[in-house]
């Protein structure tokens, strides 16, 4: 008992880490995007995170992990009326799995994953998707394609039975919304004035970086809870080199992204090093656990050159990400997956081809999806604001509400 109480305090722990790394996306897709839009990107981050819990308790938990969990909420009188038994919560009743946690510890760490994935679509289509499109969007994706991708391997799918490996979700989580962050940036189109009429690219700056800045370091911290608490138990070594192989691989990330991108563009960016730490981060979460620390920094290193070249691609593509989500969520997360078959204990060509396969498939289906869901929702409600709307900024159109209402409003600045 003493041991799963141990076990259970540090998963609730790492389980409130992930929970603030929502304030940290929140700050970090504010930060890198125009005033006017700040109250606009705030609400989607405040939606996701409440119709994510309550739609991955309903639908998501039980698709992913096939079981009884709405048993645990829903009174027994409502299975009486159609004469059907009341399903008892697998685990809830001994509360333990294998002396590691409590069945309820589970689905809120698990919740909170959820809520990630689609978190990574919010900052890539900023500035200029219908806020109820967005939300309607987010509950479809958070409910049914999120819990079936996890399934096929935490929920112990074909993925899991053909040896594919994703400790923490490079691939699970980060490239499933990344996935989706590209066929939204696709559908929707670029922002005004991104893309002039002579097809150069022309930078939109973020206005308030320092708040960006705190966002990352908010995401950092919270990785501590990300890949810590998928050790799935306060194990003090495995624990320990997980907190380790994170942090280097974010280190040498932003190191790797500053310097390419200084060689490539002559000047010190202080966004490419912010999104080099994050690709980092990403790209040691599929084996956080598997990997030194040279493997780490290597992982790392390799990471924040992605960065570099992705962020590029993706504006020679004419797409318009105005967070880098595409680059740091997509791009390191099938770096950090396939790095899983080339460093580490699990490295080998077998498994790399089996890294690869798993990246396919779920590409695949998160494409599919995604791109079915948007056309739909592009097709009745609509997708992008109208042009006027997206000119004076979505927090007065939307919210009739201003970010900074002391200074004065957007139009009087």
């Amino acid at each position: 008992m003493e041991l799963l109480t141990t076990n259970n305090v540090w998963m609730m722990v790492c389980t409130a880490l992930v929970f603030f790394m929502h304030l940290g996306f929140s700050l970090l897709e504010v930060g890198l995007t125009r005033q006017k839009n700040a109250i606009n990107i705030l609400f989607k981050n405040v939606f996701i995170i409440c119709a994510g819990l309550l739609t991955y308790a309903i639908i998501g938990f039980n698709l992913m992990y096939p079981g009884s969990f709405i048993a645990g909420f829903i009174p027994d009188y409502f299975f009486d009326l159609f004469g059907l038994s009341a399903p008892v919560a697998d685990g809830a009743l001994d509360l333990a799995y294998n002396e590691g946690y409590t069945y309820w510890t589970d689905f809120l760490f698990q919740g909170m994953f959820a809520a990630t994935a689609a978190t990574i679509v919010s900052g890539a289509v900023a500035e200029r998707i219908k806020l109820g499109s967005f939300m309607l969007f987010s509950v479809i994706y958070i409910t049914i394609v999120y819990p079936i991708v996890g399934s096929w391997k935490w929920g112990g799918g074909f993925l899991d039975g053909l040896g594919f490996y994703d400790f923490a979700g490079s691939t699970l989580v980060h490239s499933v919304g990344g996935w989706a962050a590209l066929i939204a940036i696709y559908l929707l189109g670029a922002r005004l004035g991104k893309f002039g009429k002579d097809g150069q690219s022309h930078a939109i700056p973020g206005h308030n970086i320092p708040l960006a800045t705190a966002g990352v370091f908010i995401l950092w911290l919270g990785w501590f809870g990300f890949n810590g608490g998928s050790v799935l138990s306060a194990d003090p070594s495995l624990t320990s080199i997980t907190l380790v192989t994170t942090c280097l691989a974010a280190a040498a990330g932003g190191i790797s992204a500053f310097v390419v991108s200084t060689i490539a563009y002559k000047n010190y960016d202080l966004t490419m090093f912010l999104n080099g730490i994050l690709g980092g981060l990403v790209g040691i979460t599929a084996g956080a656990d598997l990997m030194s620390p040279l493997d780490a920094v290597l992982i790392g290193l390799v990471a924040g050159g992605v960065i570099v070249l992705g962020v590029a691609l993706v504006e020679k593509l004419k797409l318009d990400d105005p967070v880098g989500a595409v680059a740091v969520h997509l791009a390191c997360g099938i770096w950090g997956t396939l790095a899983v078959g080339i460093f580490g204990s699990m490295a080998g060509f077998n498994q790399l081809l089996i890294q690869l396969a798993g990246v396919g498939i779920i590409g695949a289906f998160c494409c599919i999806t995604a791109f079915g869901i948007l056309s739909i929702i592009k097709a009745t409600m609509g997708l992008r604001m109208e042009e006027k709307e997206e000119t004076e900024g979505l927090d007065a159109h939307e919210h009739g509400m201003d970010a900074y209402a002391e200074f004065g409003t957007v139009q009087e600045r």
